[in-house]
């Protein structure tokens, strides 16, 4: 993974208070993750640092979409996505990561990367099952669908048939319950 300036934020030179940056996120940030689960992505990722005298708080959103193919199906649709993190970075003896909330620079550090909170945001607001929409209200007409419909398993009547061909000694005895 190579580090590009674009996400790195020096915030020795910034002032106190609230600092807006935006970022545009296509299928290339991916390809610096070895991450290929989207065919393309469109995603505008919002970051607002709040620079304080002790320690930083950074609050990312995104909102977007990203093209994935259908569970159910294998059709290719583009699905919104949404979602946002809290960061609040503070300094001490050394670099820890360990908490995903907080992160702890050294001191005498002067900037910071955002770029793999970025990554880690955007991959988990990605459902699991990812279901096409036309799946869902019945628009969608493909070969996987009718063949699924027709594997369908139907309704078995068989069971009714079984509770009428009950032996008669069964009827007392449940009369034996029912009695108390």
């Amino acid at each position: 993974m190579s580090k590009t300036k674009e996400f790195l934020i020096p915030f020795i030179g910034l002032k106190l208070g609230k600092h807006h940056f935006e970022y545009q996120i296509s299928n290339a940030f991916f390809e610096n993750f070895d991450y290929d689960e989207f065919q393309s992505s469109d995603i505008k990722v919002s970051l607002v640092l709040d620079k304080k005298s002790n320690m930083l708080e950074l609050e990312f959103k995104h909102k977007g979409t990203v093209n994935v193919p259908c569970d159910l199906t294998g059709e290719d649709f583009d699905l919104p996505i949404k979602g946002k993190m809290k960061l609040i970075v503070r300094f001490g003896d050394e670099f820890n990561n360990d908490n995903e909330e907080l992160l702890i620079l050294p001191h005498g550090e002067h900037e910071i990367d955002v770029e793999q909170y970025i990554y880690e945001m955007i991959a988990l607001s990605v459902p699991l099952k990812r279901v096409h929409p036309g799946v869902k209200d019945g628009t969608l007409q493909s070969e996987a669908l009718t063949k699924l419909n027709e594997l369908k398993v139907k309704e078995q009547k068989e069971e009714s048939k079984q509770e009428e061909d009950i032996d008669p000694r069964w009827d007392k005895l449940k009369k034996l319950l029912t009695d108390k």
